[in-house]
């Protein structure tokens, strides 16, 4: 692990999930968890910051008794710690569907995300009729990739991401991790400065940025360890544990 200077006192640790929180078998290990306890017990509050929904997030988020909000669909939708919704901020269904216009003329694999459910290669009749939330593209070749990209971002009305090398994750323009977390914080009387994110993706890079402090995965994508703070140890072996105690518990690893 590296670090470019000392790390701020930190209030709140906002976690992505895939690629760093949760390792290759898709669960919280037994280091992280504990990293996460000591997190809490220290008053440090501990909010998963993720593209996923709430309905995929949330099992994780009781297992590891957090009572704090949630940021949801890369900050599509943010949730109280009663479950409530505090924030929901939708794409246009236009949009969408220019979107999955977009993703037949490259023949490429999509997944949309409305209030209600996950639609993965498939959409509803009553598109126009749904509020939606995020679409994403899954493509392999790396040119129609950037073909895509390009297409997207010439429209000027999107924030474009990614949670792995091959896909593209498409929300409302200023839709993104950190201003979740930025809500978060409003709500929670505390400031960005005593935030630290941690991530692996280009979703996650807006709050790895803004944040007081910001750790990169050692699975990073490169990009995101080039805006970060530091790099801790990959997911696979208890990196999020790692930057919990190094950096929010300022405790010396061994």
């Amino acid at each position: 692990m590296q670090n470019r200077e000392e790390s701020p006192e930190i209030k709140l640790i906002a976690l992505d999930m895939d690629g760093t929180l949760l390792n290759e078998k898709g669960e919280v290990s037994d280091g992280n968890r504990k990293a996460i306890k000591e997190a809490i017990e220290a008053g440090i509050k501990v909010v998963l910051s993720t593209g996923r929904t709430r309905l995929t997030c949330r099992d994780h988020a009781d297992s590891l008794k957090l009572d704090s909000y949630l940021v949801t669909i890369n900050g599509g939708e943010i949730w109280g710690p009663d479950g409530s919704l505090v924030e929901r901020n939708p794409v246009s269904a236009e949009l969408i569907s220019w979107m999955w216009d977009l993703s037949k003329e490259h023949k490429a694999g999509f997944w949309a995300v409305n209030s209600e459910k996950v639609f993965r290669d498939e959409m509803p009749e009553d598109l126009l009729s749904n509020e939606w939330l995020k679409f994403g593209f899954n493509i392999e070749d790396d040119a129609a990739r950037e073909t895509v990209l390009q297409t997207l971002a010439e429209r000027g009305e999107l924030e474009i991401t990614n949670s792995a090398l091959t896909n593209i994750e498409v929300n409302a323009l200023g839709v993104n991790k950190a201003n979740g977390i930025k809500r978060v914080c409003e709500l929670l009387g505390l400031t960005m400065d005593q935030v630290m994110a941690v991530g692996d993706s280009l979703n996650d890079i807006s709050m790895i940025r803004e944040c007081g402090w910001g750790v990169a995965m050692g699975n990073a994508q490169e990009t995101v360890k080039e805006a970060a703070d530091a790099v801790t140890a990959a997911n696979t072996e208890d990196g999020v544990a790692a930057a919990i105690r190094k950096f929010a518990l300022k405790k010396q690893l061994s």
